[in-house]
């Protein structure tokens, strides 16, 4: 009887051993996989930060890229440990984020516009067009230029909310007062009925490449990757400059990031290429678990590390190294977890 109760014991022992090595496995195990979703502006950059991150470490990084707009509402909903974003958060958003917020800037690059237009390969656009065209002012393309085909400008736009429409928007709303008051900055703005709308910048890219006289604004690798022409704008020093990664970096040298890492004046850059934008990693100052934050950190430090190096290869630029430090010493001094 004594034999069979110690024996008891020594089972329960086990077993509840057994168990709680079990458990913190399962919590390892959800620690090598991170989850996230947002802006389709970095999409290709981040699949390949990813994939590059996943054969060093061994840990699994999700990205869906749904758009800043969907990216910041799941961030918001608490369905992912991190978003992406190329427009900050606005004020009644960060309210919604209990959890708090941090903003990591990873790249900069440059919205192209792309166009189809036949037998024309180097579309040049005025400073004063640009606005007009996408505000329905100017509908067709010999009044951009009398040489070019005398046809129906098509504008492509984003069907969802989008950061790379906030940048764009952002742009045309600093050189025109006129598409301010008709648009406006927004990452889903009114725009004319008789506009496209594609998904994502992949679908604006599609529309774009099937549509004779079509005109619309991507991510400058997702034109380069589907061999779709680019214009030539003309910037602020009065250049036409196409968006290329060093007139990308001409125009991003002089961006000021705030103490919270946003831009301040990146709107119109006194010279490059003159519509840039910077996107960001929306992490949450606590998460549920410490393997959660401590995998966060990791990967924040790795792209603002090792990752940058990626980011030329694919036309996007590099966070100033400063810039970079301040911001992976904000995410290993604020994040932390609720436990």
């Amino acid at each position: 009887m004594i034999f069979f109760t110690s024996g008891l014991r020594r089972a329960v022992t086990i077993s509840v051993a057994a168990v709680a090595m079990s458990v913190a496995t399962v919590s390892e195990a959800i620690a090598q996989t991170l989850n996230g979703a947002g802006a389709s502006f970095p999409r290709p950059l981040y699949e390949r930060y990813f994939a590059e991150y996943r054969r060093e470490t061994g840990v699994t990084v999700n990205y869906n890229s749904v758009g800043s707009g969907a990216g910041i509402r799941q961030f918001i909903g608490e369905t992912v440990d991190f978003a992406g974003s190329d427009a900050p958060p606005k004020p009644s958003e960060i309210n919604q984020m209990t959890r708090g917020v941090i903003m990591v800037p990873t790249a900069g690059g440059a919205v192209a516009l792309a166009y189809n237009l036949p037998g024309v390969t180097n579309l040049r656009i005025p400073r004063e067009v640009l606005p007009q065209i996408f505000s329905g002012a100017i509908t067709n393309w010999r009044q951009v230029d009398p040489s070019l085909p005398d046809m129906t400008i098509r504008p492509v736009v984003r069907a969802d909310g989008s950061g790379t429409t906030f940048i764009f928007t952002s742009h045309l709303s600093a050189v025109s007062d006129a598409f301010e008051r008709a648009i406006g900055a927004n990452k889903a703005p009114n725009w004319p009925s008789n506009f496209l709308k594609g998904p994502k910048n992949d679908g604006v890219a599609a529309t774009i490449r099937q549509t004779r006289g079509a005109i619309g604004y991507v991510q400058d690798t997702y034109a380069r990757q589907n061999n779709i022409p680019t214009a030539w704008l003309e910037n602020r020093a009065g250049r036409f400059v196409e968006p290329s990664l060093a007139e990308a970096n001409t125009a991003l040298e002089g961006v000021r990031f705030n103490s919270d890492f946003t831009t301040a004046n990146a709107d119109d850059p006194n010279d490059g290429y003159p519509i840039v934008g910077v996107t960001w990693l929306l992490v949450y100052r606590r998460y549920q678990d410490a393997q959660t934050a401590e995998a966060v950190k990791n990967m924040v430090e790795w792209i603002l590390t090792r990752g940058q190096s990626i980011n030329g290869q694919l036309e996007y630029t590099r966070i100033p190294a400063g810039v970079a430090q301040r911001a992976m010493q904000a995410v290993n001094s604020n994040v932390a977890s609720t436990q």
